[in-house]
């Protein structure tokens, strides 16, 4: 009933299986990939016919964790999976980006890729098993795909990369300094096609070596995908691209000259708006027939490109009149909200991000719900990218994938640079309104996330700079790596190669190639361009940080104390009633965690107070030799009780009340009287033991005791 084609390899100290065959038959291609426990399937199918007048190539892709695959049932009160997590949005641009070049230049069927977690052994990651098992299925299933590709997650410890670290590795990556990097990498059998990574201030070589290392480390799989394909592959989908060099040739003919004086305007507006009348007056040109034809669009825009990339590979200006490795103008400011806990505006060229922070407690705290486990994320970055920051009209609502991948990035670039939570317990999260918009705007986002923090207070180890490269690549084997570039460069380019960090290292790196891949070569020369990018930008950054920042005065306060975990159930009390005392008295927010770390938060830093001397009240204890501050509450014949120690009391024998005899401690003493006393010790019972007459009692100091005469002695 079933024709099974299964193959297996060592890889990484696993084993990894690809299987199709039995389950999902109906599709064009579809396989379930092992990797030790964990096991995703991917399923594609594909139009047989392109839309009519389609201009664009339709992929999409899908990939959903189910919550199942680790033995979970969702939360939420519908107990079901429902919108897509972050993960999985940003798994799904991780599978798109290296395969969606690799399809044959001109197919617009429609493509649809689902890949779903079926078993997640808490072990192996599933996003890396995800690619391959996509990549395996558009293999087999017949579709134009110029594959396969393999991928890699690659870690650093201890000066050593490792392949496919155990996800405890990354989930702990911030707490764990020997791990240095968290990189997914996928590519070819000659060529990078995507790089996507979190750093802690490697070196240029560190991450190049890293590359490396990881592109060696998936050509096993990519063998293993073309063997399974010579038993599995379905017959090649019958496809021509279509030949429009006779229409081409017309377009050029007759636009060329104006579309050339387009792209010579600076202004990004006024160059649009030019393009767009140098693309009407070709269109107007033109016969009936061949305004109709469905591959004017792609006539026009290989026009647009010989363009834009004839005069950069031949050494000429780029649009804007800049070298290959020159950086916009850029203006950095902080400190325009008076209300906000930090705020920035940086502007380079026609790129612009108002980035804003806000401190907030533990209660802000993000809990994110995830196959294996829960955790919690004191850090924030969001990203909006709004459409009148290109001068456009469109879509406006809930975040989409692009603004979802591009805050992450920036969140990547920043978390290395954070400080420890203990030494700032801070909730942190950082918004980027990006107000204008010409070429990478992400990266404008990480500077000015790193000086809106700085500008909030808060200690970063180093400021955080990005810049985003570009690359002309021509079939003779030229190039030209463009540093800083606009968002036409980008466009009709071949790489998004953005790179950021600090002066010691990089923090952040992503890689997104519309070519059939790049050679390490060229990635050398880009990492080198960028980091001489970045440290201009980092220049810059420092001219609006001419000194140190003050912490907002409009944050919460928040001091943190440290309880013995013994102590907690005290501290919270039963069913809370001991926390919520402590909160509604002191008027200060209180968050305790397991390990005994609480933070105490407040705009009123006598309401810190307050309920730092509670919680102290509560798990400290009292220590022999010290002198108290108590009150007196019950006089009895042989002495007196007194609170000083939180709820704890103490007897004052009446023979340690006064330097004299005393028939009963009402000579001196009435309930409710304010006493210094000393901890004299503890009986064998462990009952407290104070005294008083070696106590000044209005200054609280120890009276020193008098020396005898030799007569006394």
């Amino acid at each position: 009933m079933f024709n099974v084609t299964k193959k297996s390899i060592e890889w990484g100290g696993e084993t990894l299986t690809l299987e199709t065959g039995k389950i999902a038959r109906q599709a064009d291609g579809s396989v379930i990939a092992t990797l030790g426990e964990t096991s995703v399937m991917a399923n594609v199918t594909f139009a047989k016919a392109a839309k009519p007048g389609q201009d664009f190539f339709p992929l999409t892709v899908h990939y959903q964790e189910r919550y199942y695959a680790a033995g979970k049932v969702p939360g939420g009160f519908f107990k079901r999976e429902a919108r897509p997590s972050e993960k999985e949005t940003l798994t799904s641009r991780l599978i798109d980006r290296p395969i969606r070049p690799l399809f044959v230049d001109g197919f617009k069927n429609e493509v649809l890729v689902i890949v779903t977690v079926l078993s997640h052994d808490l072990v192996n990651e599933p996003d890396i098993l995800g690619m391959i098992a996509a990549s395996a299925a558009l293999t087999i299933s017949g579709v134009p795909f110029m594959g396969p590709i393999g991928a890699a997650r690659v870690g650093f410890v201890n000066g050593e990369y490792k392949l496919n670290p155990d996800v405890d590795d990354m989930q702990k990556l911030r707490e764990n300094p020997e791990q240095r990097l968290d990189l997914v990498i996928a590519g070819t059998k000659d060529a990078v096609m995507m790089v996507e990574s979190e750093a802690y201030e490697l070196s240029e070589a560190e991450m190049l070596g890293a590359v490396k290392f990881g592109h060696e480390a998936m050509q096993p799989v990519i063998d293993l995908i073309l063997d399974f394909a010579e038993d599995a592959a379905k017959e090649p989908f019958d496809f021509e691209p279509a030949d429009y060099s006779a229409l081409y040739a017309k377009v050029k003919t007759a636009g060329e000259t104006q579309m050339r004086a387009a792209f010579a305007i600076k202004d990004k507006q006024e160059r649009t708006n030019a393009i767009s009348a140098a693309a009407a007056a070709i269109k107007a040109s033109l016969s009936e027939e061949e305004q109709k034809d469905e591959n004017l669009g792609s006539a026009i825009k290989k026009l647009e490109s010989s363009i834009l990339r004839g005069d950069i590979i031949s050494g000429g200006a780029r649009i804007d009149g800049r070298d290959t490795k020159t950086v916009r103008p850029i203006v950095s400011e902080t400190g325009i909200l008076p209300r906000t806990h930090g705020s920035a505006l940086f502007t380079r060229g026609e790129t612009q991000g108002l980035v804003i922070t806000t401190l907030g407690t533990g209660e802000d705290e993000q809990i994110i719900d995830a196959l294996h486990g829960n955790s919690r994320s004191n850090f924030l970055l969001h990203y909006n990218f709004p459409p009148y920051s290109v001068g456009e009209v469109g879509r406006f609502g809930p975040p989409g994938r692009r603004e979802i991948g591009h805050g992450k990035l920036a969140w990547r670039a920043l978390q290395a640079v954070l400080p420890a939570a203990t030494d700032f317990p801070y909730t942190i999260r950082v918004v980027s309104e990006i107000t204008e918009s010409n070429g990478s705007s992400s990266m404008a986002s990480v500077c000015g996330g790193s000086l809106s923090m700085m500008d909030a207070g808060v200690p970063l180890k180093a400021p955080v700079a990005g810049v985003a490269m570009g690359l002309i690549l021509e079939d003779d084997g030229r190039y030209a790596v463009l540093t800083d570039i606009l968002g036409d460069e980008d466009h009709l380019g071949d790489m998004d190669f953005k790179v950021a960090g600090t002066e010691n290292g990089i923090t952040s790196l992503q890689m997104d190639i519309k070519v059939a891949g790049i050679t390490p070569e060229i990635m050398e020369q880009a990492l080198a361009q960028a980091k001489d990018g970045r440290l201009h930008i980092l220049g810059e950054m420092a001219k609006a940080l001419t000194s140190a920042q003050a912490f907002s005065e409009y944050a919460p306060k928040i001091e943190t104390m440290t309880i013995p975990t013994d102590k907690i159930r005290e501290v919270i009390g039963s069913g809370g009633k001991v926390i919520r005392e402590i909160v509604e008295t002191s008027g200060a927010k209180v968050d305790i965690n397991d390990d005994g770390m609480i933070k105490i938060a407040s705009n009123d830093a006598n309401a810190i107070k307050r309920a730092y001397d509670m919680i102290w009240s509560i798990v400290a204890e009292p220590e022999e030799g010290q002198i108290y501050t108590g009150r007196v509450v019950k006089l009895v014949d042989f002495g007196a009780f007194v609170n000083f120690f939180g709820k704890r009391d103490g007897l004052v024998h009446v023979s340690q009340i006064a330097n004299k005899r005393l028939q009963h401690p009402n000579e001196v003493l009435k309930e409710g009287q304010e006493v210094k006393v000393k901890l004299l010790g503890f009986d064998d019972r462990g009952k407290v033991k104070l005294g008083m007459k070696m106590v000044d009692q209005e200054t609280g100091q120890e009276i020193a005791p008098e020396a005898k005469t030799d007569a006394e002695a």
